[in-house]
């Protein structure tokens, strides 16, 4: 691991080493590795070692079709044959480039001693000692302008660590351009230009949280060495393996590149939890680092996963949430900034600093000094503390001096007043495009080009380390550009030859968190003319007493009751919505603040931070509850519902975000029209158990199951029906949809070494029955169940069926030619439909939503139960019809007519 010159030693105004005093930084350098090779001292015999391979031998080979890496030829014999095409990377003419500028500087007068001669000899004199070529170089690099005005000087720990993490993220973008080219590599993003940024990794404490623009690759291998102390033989094969999709990446396990930390890639784990994986989406990082700065304070509040609350104010963790000067047009970062200044406007704390570099250019899009000049000015007068405004703080991108200064002062702001801050890292030049496949001739002059790729930034930061800080040599430096050049390399090599993902059950497996196991609900719960025996015979053994917790209710009271059950059950549970706090639009959460008030928690109206801040919350240990007051709503933050969805399996499971996310205004209704009576189910994707519940006893129990699947990391999204929350009638008076609360018993109890049954929890296995003995089922859910069986009563007055009816005795159904089968899980074909749907002789599939691609659910379960062998041979489906939803009216939603004649088909 790299650590800086111990206590007392000293360079010299050259950048030498007093020897008396301790050992050179290459030598310090060499004994910190775990060394696989020579560090070389001159370029020639090093190209020797690029076409010819190192002393470390790999009999790596590329097969792309098996997954177990490279098996035809060997990564060196691979480039060998495709030097002069290598050579041609502009990248790889950079790396020699650079080589060979240490390499000169290394072996001449440093530039102290240089411009001192400059200033009184004529060039010409100098020449036996500075050569053209070293004056150059000289003249190309940028002097500083403020040095003495920093308020934070960066120690020589820190210097070293930032120069060394930016010389690793230069070798591993030129690798993974080489690898590319050669086939073995399938990501070339390039952070080359912001390589500076490094030092942003020295300004963050352990405890701190971070999330990275795909590019700021420096600031994530800066954290890893200053706060984790990480070897760099690691950090570099790790990178590579994210690059060559090994499926030893600890990142991802394989599936992506992606900047962030997995468990076993440092001294402690439980810190490198704070490093959180981005996916490639502009901007998605923004919100959930809004979460977790917001949750830090209500995580103190509630004293949960700690002893004791933080006192001292530098303990105090923020959230660094970086990303493009591209990514600020993007509504990802514009409503979490928004609400960041919402929060510091209501005195919320919101301890989070964004962190913008600009490069001029969203991949071809020119921003033309945007974000400096008009959306984040510099300020002429620093803002103070306590103003309403968040504070801007400007660095330039290009000098690591300043990029600290300035980050360490907008993070010291954010930690003390725990409020938001921003700050630009401006003047950056991007040098070798966005990616290797990045057309730059179509939009940019190749003098532009060249122009950009000669900002070498590494070379000008190495120069005023060692000339301004004496921080190392240029010898040291430039061994040590050397040595991590071949580390990169031999990290790659190795890195293909590793096994990449093969399996499709692998992509399946990793979805979502495991289930918890849960046994499926007794007959005389689930299958209707049983629980009509068993509730008889209770009233028999009370004497017809109705207690409190037996007395019916509709379903929005027993839902109610039901969070705040889950409530006084999991201290880290909390629920988040928009006007919650006086009971929604529903009235779901009346009551709930009073007894709740650090936890029931309102959001401005805007979904994107809603689902956002619910996955900062769920990283930091919460588990959240979530409102979208309307079924349309979620099309508003969509993606980061899918952010949220995808993240288990794109973490492999590392990082969990199990929530529940309650999606009201579903379906049937003639308030508000199609806005608030949306009834399509488009956004289902992998990861997310969804489920729709009929009645408020089942709402309950699943519920509980709901939430206790969500402890353990999965997404489970809930859909309420509007029409089922104030239900009392199922047929005419007959207060038939009115339902007692499931009150929990000692289920999980023994007796007598033998576990009772499950009666408190649904699983999402469980199905319900009206009527077992048919010939013809109608599957539904949701709102179709009332549907379904109020078209069943309309066919029996008709005598097409007969009516309901049981056997008293067994509790059997007698034959009444149809049965309704609710089916609340959507996201699969549940296995309580598959253990009965074969015992008919036709089905109607009926759904709430509508008909065609893209919008319903039970379409899906016909292929899949045709697939298995267990679709009946006469079937029909049947859904609302594909248009909008008028005001006042319901005549566009599925009803009794729709039923009616699909059941006219099926027995036809």
């Amino acid at each position: 691991m790299f650590r800086c010159r111990p206590v007392g030693a000293h360079l010299n105004r050259h950048g030498r080493c007093n020897r008396s005093h301790h050992v050179t930084s290459t030598t310090r350098y060499q004994q910190a590795q775990h060394r696989n090779c020579h560090v070389y001292s001159n370029r020639n015999f090093r190209n020797s070692i690029f076409l010819q391979g190192s002393g470390c031998h790999f009999s790596t080979t590329i097969n792309t079709n098996n997954g177990q890496g490279m098996q035809n030829s060997s990564v060196k014999d691979l480039r060998s044959s495709r030097f002069d095409d290598i050579n041609s990377l502009p990248e790889y003419q950079a790396q020699l480039n650079l080589s060979k500028v240490l390499h000169n500087l290394s072996n001449s007068l440093s530039l102290s001693d240089a411009l001192q001669h400059l200033s009184s000899s004529p060039v010409a004199d100098l020449t036996p000692t500075i050569d053209n070529e070293k004056l150059s170089i000289l003249s190309n690099i940028s002097p500083l302008d403020s040095l003495l005005s920093y308020k934070h000087e960066m120690t020589d720990d820190e210097i070293y660590n930032t120069l060394i993490s930016a010389i690793c993220t230069f070798h591993l973008h030129v690798e993974s351009r080489i690898a590319s080219l050669l086939g073995y590599g399938y990501y070339t993003i390039g952070p080359c230009g912001e390589e500076m940024l490094s030092s942003i990794g020295c300004t963050l404490q352990n405890h701190d949280s971070v999330a990275l623009h795909y590019r700021h690759v420096g600031v994530n291998i800066c954290r890893q060495l200053h706060s984790y102390e990480e070897e760099i033989e690691k950090i570099l094969l790790d990178r590579a393996r994210s690059f060559v999709v090994s499926k030893f990446d600890p990142v991802t396990g394989g599936v992506h590149c992606a900047i962030g930390c997995g468990p076993g890639t440092s001294n402690d784990r439980k810190n490198l939890n704070r490093d959180y994986v981005v996916t490639s989406t502009l901007a998605s990082q923004c919100p959930p680092a809004l979460g977790r700065a917001l949750g830090f304070n209500l995580l103190e509040t509630l004293c949960l996963g700690q002893n004791q609350r933080l006192q001292e104010q530098e303990q105090k963790p923020i959230s660094y949430v970086s990303i493009g000067d591209g990514s600020t047009h993007n509504s990802h970062f514009l409503s979490s900034l928004n609400l960041a200044k919402h929060a510091k406007h209501r005195n919320v704390k919101c301890p989070i600093v964004f962190g913008i570099s600009d490069n001029g250019l969203s991949i071809s899009y020119k921003t033309d000094g945007y974000v400096t000049k008009s959306l984040f000015p510099k300020a002429e007068k620093e803002k103070t503390p306590l103003s309403s405004n968040v504070p801007i703080y400007h660095a330039d991108g290009n000098n690591m001096f300043d990029i600290y200064d300035k980050t360490k002062q907008a993070i010291n702001y954010s930690r003390k007043y725990s409020s938001p801050s921003i700050i630009v890292y401006r003047d950056i030049t991007r040098r070798f495009g966005h990616a290797a496949t990045d057309r730059q001739s179509a939009y940019l002059s190749e003098t532009t080009i060249q122009s950009m790729i000669n900002c070498d930034v590494i070379a000008s930061n190495i120069v005023h380390a060692v000339e301004t800080k004496n921080v190392g040599t240029y010898k040291e430096w430039y061994e040590i550009f050397e040595d991590i050049g071949e580390k990169t390399r031999i990290a790659f090599e190795k890195a293909s030859k590793e096994p990449k993902i093969t399996e499709r059950e692998e992509m399946l497996k990793r979805v979502s968190a495991d289930r918890v196991v849960v046994p499926s609900l007794p007959e005389d719960i689930l299958v209707e003319g049983k629980k009509k025996k068993k509730q008889q015979e209770e009233q028999q053994k009370t004497m017809g007493k109705i207690s409190k917790k037996e007395k019916k209710d509709v379903m929005r009271k027993h839902m109610t009751e039901v969070l705040k059950e889950t409530l006084n059950k999991y201290p880290n549970t909390v629920y988040l919505g928009e006007d919650v706090q006086h009971g929604g639009y529903y009235l779901v959460t009346d009551g709930l603040l009073s007894q709740f008030p650090n936890r029931i928690i309102d959001v401005p109206p805007d979904e994107t931070t809603l689902l956002g801040i619910s996955m900062g919350f769920s990283q930091l240990g919460f588990c959240p509850i979530v409102e979208i007051p309307y079924a349309k709503y979620l099309d508003c933050g969509v993606d980061m519902f899918y952010e949220i969805a995808l993240n288990h399996w794109l973490t492999n499971g590392q990082s969990k975000t199990g929530m529940v996310v309650r999606l009201q205004g579903f379906d049937k209704g003639i308030f508000g029209g199609n806005f608030h009576t949306h009834n399509m189910l488009s956004h289902v994707p992998p990861g997310v158990d969804l489920v729709c519940f009929s009645n408020g006893e089942d709402y309950v129990r699943g519920f509980r199951n709901a939430i206790m699947q969500a402890q353990n990391g999965r997404v489970v999204m809930t859909v309420d029906s509007t029409n089922l929350l104030n239900l009392r009638h199922l047929h005419g008076k007959d207060r038939g949809w009115l339902t007692k609360y499931p009150v929990l018993t000692d289920s999980n109890n023994t007796d007598g070494g033998a576990e009772t049954e499950n009666r408190d929890m649904m699983c999402f296995d469980d199905v319900r029955r009206y009527g077992t003995s048919s010939k013809y089922a109608i599957v539904t859910y949701g709102n179709g169940v009332v549907t379904a069986l109020q078209a069943r009563r309309w066919l029996g007055e008709s005598g097409r069926i007969s009516l309901d009816q049981y056997d008293e005795d067994s509790g059997d159904m007698k034959e009444i030619g149809l049965d309704i089968i609710d089916c609340p899980y959507l996201s699969s074909v549940p296995q309580g439909l598959r253990d009965i749907i074969h015992d008919y002789d036709g089905v109607i599939f009926a759904d709430v939503c509508k008909e065609g691609p893209g919008c319903n659910i039970l379409s899906s379960f016909i292929p899949d139960l045709q697939r298995e062998g267990l679709l009946p041979k006469r079937w029909e489906f049947v859904g609302a019809p594909r248009t909008y939803n008028p005001l006042g009216r319901a005549l566009t939603f599925l009803g009794v007519e729709d039923i009616l004649t699909a059941f006219e088909r099926v027995t036809s």
